[in-house]
């Protein structure tokens, strides 16, 4: 299996930064190469490379998802906003998968809106920290 998204699901245990959140359809966890604590992530249980070809219930099953981890982002991180995203383009990354990021008061003009993704980085030495993923990964479980 060379697919990120599909190999971390089969998994039967998990750190809680790669599974904050699972439903029959969907597993949410926080981005691995970001710079910016709380970009979460969700992905289809299923390898699916396009929405539509998601079941109606995984539709419903998202909807709530980004309505309960928005809410809880805001409690853990005190965003005003999320922003939400679904592009899947990146090289060995075209498993569907969901961004949903916080979005701070503070947060820099210049990295707002699609100019979020500035957060993202292959620089390993600038990501959040495993220990302060799976930190916030626990608080927003402990918030759904």
């Amino acid at each position: 299996m060379d697919c990120y998204n599909c190999r971390n699901s089969a998994l039967e245990s998990l750190p809680p930064r790669e599974s904050i959140v699972r439903t029959p359809h969907w597993r949410g966890g926080h981005a691995f190469n970001t710079t910016l604590p709380g970009w979460l992530v969700l992905a289809p249980i299923r390898h699916v490379t396009a929405l539509d070809e998601l079941p109606v219930e995984a539709h419903a099953e998202l909807g709530t998802l980004l309505g309960s981890l928005s809410g809880a982002l805001r409690a853990v991180t005190g965003c005003v906003k999320t922003y939400i995203m679904q592009f899947s383009e990146a090289e060995g990354f075209d498993h569907l998968h969901v961004h949903l990021v916080p979005r701070m008061a503070d947060h820099p003009a210049g990295l707002r809106g699609p100019n979020v993704f500035a957060y993202m980085t292959d620089d390993e030495t600038q990501w959040v920290s495993e220990a302060e993923r799976d930190r916030l990964a626990l608080e927003l479980r402990s918030r759904l």
